[in-house]
C-alpha cells in the first residue's frame, strides 16, 4: 500500500511516538492534576512540559494559554463560539474547512452574527488586499486557512497580522495543514488565536488538537464541567487553562503529541525539504499528462489537487485504491467554498497529500498508475 492521505491523518508516525505513547498507558495512566497523590501529579507534569513545549514552539507568550483539545475543529469551534458575540461581523477565505463555516452558519442563522468571503485574487493564496475591501466597522474576527487542504494555496499570514493588530481585530489562523513543516511565530506575526491538530504534521495519534491563545480577551467556555480547581463553585473557573478544559483530559495522546513535536523540531528542514522536492516533482509530472492541475508549482507544501477530464474524483481515487494499492481522497474535502472557486462543484477533486515519512518511489508509482488510468481505463487520448 502506498499512503498518499496525509492531509487527512499521517498514516506513519515516527517510533518515537508510538513509544512514548506505549510508555504513557503503562506507566502515566493517572488522572492528571484531578488528585494529590505523586501518580497524579507526575501525568500533570508532563502535561506542562507539553505546554510549555507548544507554546515555545509558537512562540506564544503563556504556556497556560495553549488549551488541548479532541482536534483542530474543536479548536477552531472553541475560538469562533468563544470569542464572538451578537453583531459581530467575520471575514473568513474561500480556503476555509467546514469547521469555520458551518459554526458561523449556525451564528449567521441564529441573527448573532454575519460573515463575508474573502476570494483569491492571486493564485498561489490569500493575500491581505483579498481581505480588506471586505472590513466593516463591526468586524471582529478575521478566520483565515494557513495552508488549503484541497490545494495547498497559502496566505500570507504576516501581512494580514500586521493589519488585524494595525485594526484591532482578532486574527484566528487555521494550522490544521501547515504546523509541522511550516514556522509559525504567533508574537511576530500577529496571531491571536492558532488552532492545530496534532495527528497530521506533528505526527501524534489522532483525536489530540490544541487553541493557543495570545489575546487578553477572556473567552466564553465551550465546554463546562469539573476542572479540579474551585470544585465547591458552580461556575466555570475564570482562568486558563482550567477555564476551557473541562474533564479529564488524554495524557497519552498529549504525551505523543510531544514525541511528535520533538520529532518536527529535530528533523524539520528535512521535512520541509522533502516535501518541497516530492510535491515540486509530482506537480511537474502531472502537467505533463493534460489533466485539471489546481496547485501552483510555487504551493510546495505537499498538498496537490487534479482532476482527469470530467471523471468524478471520487471514481479515481476508488480505482487508485482498487486496482494500485494508491491511497489518495476524492471528493469535496470539507471545503465547499474552495470548490466553488475552483469550478470543480460537479466533480470534487483528486488530493495527494504528502508526508515526510513518504519516497520519490512511492511518486513515481502514483504517476505511473495515472499514465495507465488514463490511457487504459478512461482511454482519454
Amino acid at each position: 500500500m502506498i499512503y498518499l492521505d496525509n492531509s487527512a491523518t499521517t498514516l506513519i508516525k515516527p517510533k518515537q511516538v508510538v513509544s512514548a505513547v506505549n510508555e504513557s498507558l503503562l506507566r502515566l495512566s493517572a488522572n492528571p492534576g484531578r488528585s494529590g497523590h505523586q501518580a497524579s501529579i507526575k501525568c500533570a507534569l508532563e502535561i506542562e512540559k507539553t505546554r510549555e513545549h507548544i507554546a515555545k514552539h509558537f512562540g506564544l507568550s503563556l504556556p497556560q494559554n495553549v488549551i488541548f483539545t479532541q482536534n483542530c475543529t474543536a479548536a477552531l469551534n472553541m475560538a469562533i463560539f468563544g470569542y464572538l458575540n451578537k453583531g459581530d461581523h467575520v471575514i473568513v477565505t474561500e480556503n476555509e474547512h467546514n469547521s469555520v463555516l458551518r459554526p458561523l452558519e449556525k451564528l449567521k442563522k441564529e441573527g448573532i452574527v454575519d460573515y463575508d468571503v474573502a476570494f483569491q485574487s492571486c493564485p498561489i493564496g490569500t493575500r491581505l488586499e483579498d481581505i480588506k475591501p471586505l472590513v466593516k466597522k463591526n468586524t471582529a474576527m478575521i478566520i483565515c486557512n494557513h495552508i488549503s487542504n484541497v490545494n495547498g494555496a497559502t496566505a500570507s499570514v504576516q501581512e494580514i497580522g500586521n493589519f488585524c493588530k494595525e485594526k484591532q481585530i482578532l486574527f484566528l489562523l487555521d494550522c490544521a495543514q501547515s504546523c509541522g513543516h511550516e514556522l509559525i511565530n504567533m508574537t511576530s506575526c500577529h496571531i491571536d488565536l492558532l488552532a492545530f491538530a496534532g495527528h497530521k504534521g506533528f505526527y501524534a495519534p489522532l483525536a489530540i488538537g490544541c487553541l493557543l491563545i495570545e489575546t487578553k480577551k477572556s473567552p466564553k467556555p465551550f465546554v463546562y464541567g469539573g476542572t479540579g480547581t474551585n470544585s465547591l463553585e458552580l461556575f466555570q473557573p475564570p482562568s486558563l487553562p482550567e477555564r476551557l478544559e473541562s474533564g479529564t483530559l488524554s495524557t497519552p495522546l498529549i504525551i505523543g503529541l510531544n514525541a511528535g513535536l520533538n520529532f518536527v523540531e529535530e528533523h524539520f528542514d528535512e521535512i520541509r525539504y522533502k516535501l518541497d522536492d516530492l510535491s515540486t516533482y509530482l506537480n511537474f509530472e502531472l502537467s505533463k499528462l493534460d489533466f485539471s492541475l489546481y496547485t501552483q508549482p510555487e504551493n510546495s507544501n505537499g498538498v496537490l489537487a487534479f482532476n482527469i477530464k470530467d471523471i468524478d474524483s471520487a471514481q479515481v481515487a476508488s480505482i487508485l485504491n482498487e486496482k494500485y494499492g494508491i491511497c489518495v481522497r476524492g471528493g469535496f474535502h470539507c471545503a465547499p467554498l474552495k470548490h466553488r472557486a475552483l469550478g470543480t462543484l460537479n466533480q470534487g477533486a483528486v488530493r495527494v497529500s504528502l508526508s515526510y515519512f513518504n519516497t520519490f518511489s512511492d511518486v513515481q508509482k502514483l504517476i505511473y498508475a495515472l499514465k495507465n488510468l488514463k490511457n487504459k481505463v478512461f482511454k482519454i487520448k
